[in-house]
């Protein structure tokens, strides 16, 4: 009881602080439509870190800042696969400055450890893609916290990485954080009765949960970083429809959902294009924190650059408060209130 009472009143603080901070999310301006790859600045002197940048979207990301000339970290579970991607690079980018650091977000000490290994080994961080995750695996799992895996992956990890690597951000002129969501997010709804599907686990009910999470903690960190002084850009994101592996490593190509990605994957976004608005967003002047990126074409699978649609709970700031406070107390994760 204490427990609940202590996050309500710290959410009712929060909200009443980030109310006044409400506007950094309004008043975006939209992308150029056509924006590609030829178009992206040169990232030479700046540092990122990807999650999940072995294969997918995440993969095109590190390519791609490192063919502009940026040090990017790869972050993943998995060293060989790391290698791999490395060594991928390399062949088609010689003079890539890519490196592979091993981490499991479903392991919060994990999470941890990679901050203090990344704090001691960088002098800065420019820009952090939190891209990895999973979808829809038909059983429910657990991480090494007891959370349902999807919450686990998709949004806490990435909650508790971006804390630990706030010094990092800190020490970069212009940092940014962008945040994967997906098109499922606008599916979603937070049950803080039951966040971690124990009572009741549906596959893409827990998927879209864990999304909306994400893109509503990349709403609440603009907010905060406006309101605290911390400077960093917080922009989300999602590639609409894409042809990668969570489709084959969650439901399983076998299932309902995968035979009909299967049937109509001609027609959906490849990875490097489903990774253009988290490119976008990363390394163009005019992107802007508290923005949502994505594809614009029908139902958002696909298409133009654009604005995606935001959510309509995204915008109601006592909710997201309430998950931030929610959040930290499970995670033992707390964020800085206000600027030293």
């Amino acid at each position: 009881m204490f427990n609940v009472l202590r996050i309500r009143v710290a959410a009712l603080g929060v909200l009443l602080m980030c109310l006044f901070f409400a506007g950094a999310t309004l008043a975006q301006n939209p992308p150029k439509p056509d924006w590609s790859l030829a178009d992206m600045p040169s990232q030479e002197g700046r540092i990122f870190l990807v999650t999940g940048g072995t294969s997918g979207m995440g993969y095109e990301d590190a390519k791609a800042l490192a063919t502009e000339g940026a040090q990017v970290v790869i972050a993943a579970r998995n060293p060989e696969r790391g290698q791999e991607a490395i060594d991928q690079i390399k062949r088609e980018v010689p003079d890539a400055q890519v490196t592979f650091e091993p981490f499991d977000l479903a392991d919060l000490s994990s999470v941890r450890a990679l901050g203090q290994r990344l704090n001691t080994s960088l002098p800065r961080l420019d820009g952090l893609i939190n891209n990895a995750a999973i979808m829809a695996p038909p059983e429910r799992s657990t991480s090494a916290e007891g959370f349902e895996m999807q919450f686990a992956i998709n949004y806490v990890g990435h909650f508790v990485l971006t804390a630990e690597l706030l010094p990092l951000l800190r020490n970069s002129d212009a940092p940014r954080v962008i945040t994967l969501s997906s098109i499922a997010a606008l599916r979603g709804s937070i049950n803080f009765d039951d966040l971690h599907s124990a009572q009741a686990y549906e596959p893409m009910t827990a998927y879209a949960q864990s999304k909306l999470a994400g893109l509503m903690f990349a709403f609440e960190l603009q907010r905060r970083s406006a309101a605290a002084g911390w400077g960093i850009q917080s922009m989300a994101a999602h590639p609409g429809v894409a042809v990668t592996e969570l489709v084959a490593r969650g439901p399983g190509l076998d299932s309902e959902q995968g035979r009909q990605w299967s049937a109509n994957r001609e027609h959906l976004q490849t990875a490097a294009q489903g990774a253009v608005p988290t490119l976008y967003a990363a390394t163009v002047p005019d992107a802007q924190g508290g923005a949502y990126y994505g594809p614009t074409g029908e139902r958002e699978v696909s298409g133009p650059l654009g604005l995606a649609t935001v959510p309509s709970v995204t915008n109601d700031i006592a909710i997201a408060a309430r998950l931030w406070a929610v959040t930290e107390e499970i995670a033992g994760t707390h964020y800085p209130s206000s600027a030293p």
